[in-house]
């Protein structure tokens, strides 16, 4: 069984994706823990009414990546469970850095959403750069986090069309879509055993 933590800032419609498709799909994964880095984030209800336990650690002031900080999300996570050798950590709209050390504790169990295909447009705003860049398709990445930018193994992929008259709203809203198929996706082969990382590759079985 895979303990899973899953970290937010804002509505968390990735997680509740993720919850929802565990328990559909009776995955054998154990949602154990959501955290939040903003009190007001709407996904903390949400995961409460879906019957999964919630905790806030705020970062207002918190510059950049921070080794305090996520030493104050490992001690939570270790508190439930979460751990290098039964855990998964998956970011969803978690709109932090997390430090190398972060990384490095709980390297090849953590998963992140990029609103893109990759390694094209990282970052910040990669639906809009897309658009701006003129390319006929664009999608979204599921990822092992590593210390770069949306730089870690590639799990799934999925791939969107881009509308001539598309906006920066209308591409997001179908990307999102496509997010919400492949991250549990993601969760489910990990759960597996069925996600090797060999290189820079992530490969399934």
């Amino acid at each position: 069984m895979t303990n899973l933590a899953i970290l937010i800032s804002g509505r968390g419609s990735n997680m509740e994706a993720i919850l929802k498709s565990i328990k559909k799909n009776k995955m054998p994964v154990k949602p154990v823990i959501v955290i939040s880095n903003k009190p007001d984030a709407k996904g903390v209800k949400i995961a409460q009414k879906l019957g999964v336990k919630t905790e806030v650690i705020e970062s207002m002031g918190v510059k950049g990546a921070s080794w305090d900080y996520d030493r104050k999300i490992i001690s939570v996570l270790e508190k439930n469970w979460v751990t290098p050798k039964n855990g998964l950590v998956c970011l969803a709209g978690f709109m932090r850095i997390m430090s190398p050390e972060f990384i490095r504790h709980f390297k090849g169990r953590i998963m992140n959403i990029h609103p893109a295909i990759l390694p094209s447009f990282p970052g910040l705003h990669s639906q809009k750069q897309a658009i701006d860049y003129g390319v006929m398709y664009s999608g979204c990445t599921v990822h092992f986090a590593d210390e770069g930018i949306d730089s870690g193994p590639i799990i799934l992929q999925a791939v969107v069309k881009v509308k001539n008259d598309d906006t920066e709203e209308t591409l997001s809203r179908r990307i999102l879509a496509k997010e919400h198929k492949i991250y549990p996706e993601a969760v489910r082969l990990f759960a597996l055993g069925k996600i090797k990382i060999v290189g820079r590759k992530a490969i399934i079985s």
